[in-house]
């Protein structure tokens, strides 16, 4: 005989955010980076330089201008292994930990001597970027450095509302509004938060409301799992 109170397990189906350019929600926060991405070929400098915090989307718009460019992906603590490759290139994620110096301004030399392409994300604007080669240093001034912000309250919203839809669920606006004021400016971790809420309401049987969403963020910043709701 089946318990009718019997939890039912929530299936792991794997929704993963898109990163492709249909996926991309434009606000003030990312604007300037955007139109940077969608400008290339036609950059004035042949390196740009996207900086902003962890969470504000670098890593999607790096996305989208790689499969745009055809981009080769570079490990930054081996630059050196990609001076005298085919560009356009990517180097995702650099400026903390070791950096291969002599290999980015060799790669840099290159793009420009080529006319190829080179673009880069960095949680550090260049500035802070522990470079020690002045040849370097002046490279990195030369290039066209764009900011990207933490994500405001309409593209977190958007994120929101984009995630939830993948995963063919309505949600009501008050749901959206109270995340967008108490989860981190960060959008993976709305990613994170939305996966948890679809699993929480399949495993409850139960819609997701602002109540559910409230100790869902109570259970996510006290590190609880979802079972333990």
């Amino acid at each position: 005989m089946t318990n009718s109170n019997s939890r039912q397990l929530p299936l792991d189906l794997g929704h993963e955010p898109g990163f492709s350019r249909d996926d991309l929600i434009v606000s003030s926060a990312n604007m300037a980076a955007v139109d940077m991405v969608d400008r290339w070929p036609a950059w004035i400098s042949p390196v740009v330089i996207i900086a902003g915090p962890t969470g504000s989307g670098k890593t999607h718009l790096a996305s989208v201008w790689r499969a745009e460019a055809a981009a080769r992906v570079v490990d930054p603590r081996d630059i050196g292994a990609a001076v005298g490759e085919s560009g356009p290139f990517l180097i995702d994620d650099i400026g903390l930990g070791t950096l291969d110096q002599s290999g980015l301004f060799h790669l840099i030399n290159s793009v420009r001597q080529n006319g190829s392409t080179l673009l880069m994300t960095s949680r550090l604007w260049p500035a802070n970027w522990k470079v020690t080669l002045p040849d370097l240093a002046s490279r990195l001034k030369a290039a066209t450095t764009v900011e990207i912000g933490e994500p405001d309250d309409a593209l977190l919203s958007g994120v929101l509302y984009k995630l939830f839809a993948d995963r063919q669920i309505a949600v009501d606006p008050s749901v959206i509004g109270f995340l967008v004021s108490h989860i981190e400016r960060s959008l993976s971790t709305a990613n994170r938060v939305v996966e948890r809420l679809d699993r929480v309401a399949l495993e409850k049987k139960s819609r997701i409301t602002r109540a559910l969403a409230a100790s869902v963020i109570t259970a996510f910043d006290e590190g609880q799992s979802v079972l333990d709701l």
